[in-house]
């Protein structure tokens, strides 16, 4: 499989990293191409990868595209690329952009939209993705491939919920940061060398993640596991709960979906 990336930022990188160690392709068939001279050497020295700063070029002779750019910069790369095509399969990973938006900016129906996170940088991520009815089923394997390599894929039937994963999934790793930031500073707050305090939280927030997915049950059930009548969690999650934390994070959610869904537009 021969893919050609627009795009050699962060995630990027992380696909082309994700795809070489899980052995999907071989550093020859890769080509990435990228405005930035710097970023390009970095990339072909990195992973010996062939590199280009000519998108047209590019896509020619590839099975796959991946569209990885800035937002900012999606309409000058289809600009570039329209009537470069010809039964490649073009994957976006850019955030807010439409399969309806991709399709005329490149006059093009073989297209895939996903929605990867950010721990998918370390094979540990999760991504959204659905796919155009012109995409083959050969196609949807070469998706599932390259998706799968940076850890689980799923697929939905419905666009719409591209969008909602880009707030939640997507966005949801700048919320658990934050909650891991301000865990370790709490403990550094009440006497806990700094060191110690990130790694009883780092390992609390594993530990719970895992207790989530490997034991089925559900979170308020584990969270009453843990809550003593009278106890110190309880006095904990009473303050949390005054401080209105299941409405803010609600209130999160909804404004990345609709920042996610005003991009789109």
């Amino acid at each position: 499989m021969r893919v050609a990336f627009i795009g050699g930022g962060i995630m990027g990188e992380a696909m082309v990293k994700s795809l070489l160690a899980k052995g999907v392709v071989t550093n020859a068939d890769v080509v990435v191409s990228d405005i930035a001279q710097e970023r390009r050497k970095a990339l072909k020295e990195k992973y010996s990868v062939r590199i280009t700063d000519d998108n047209r070029a590019a896509v020619v002779d590839v099975d796959v595209v991946v569209l990885a750019v800035k937002p900012q910069e999606l309409s000058g790369v289809l600009d570039q690329i329209r009537g470069s095509l010809s039964g490649q399969l073009v994957l976006s990973i850019v955030a807010g952009a439409s399969l309806d938006s991709l399709r005329r900016g490149l006059d093009y129906g073989r297209l895939v939209r996903a929605m990867p996170n950010m721990p998918a940088q370390i094979g540990e991520g999760v991504t959204v993705w659905t796919a155009t009815s012109e995409v083959t089923s050969r196609q949807r394997g070469m998706a599932k491939s390259i998706l799968g390599a940076m850890g689980e894929e799923v697929y939905v039937d419905s666009e719409k919920y591209v969008d909602m994963a880009t707030a939640l999934s997507g966005s949801g790793p700048a919320y658990v940061f934050l909650v891991i930031e301000a865990l370790v500073d709490a403990g550094v707050h009440i006497g806990l060398p700094r060191q110690l305090s990130e790694r009883l939280v780092t390992r609390t927030v594993l530990g719970s993640a895992q207790a989530v997915e490997l034991t089925g049950k559900h979170p308020a059930e584990l969270k009453n596991m843990v809550t003593s009548p009278g106890g110190t969690t309880a006095e904990g999650l009473l303050q949390l709960e005054k401080g209105g934390i299941r409405s803010l994070l609600s209130q999160a959610v909804i404004a990345a979906y609709e920042k996610a869904k005003s991009l789109g537009r």
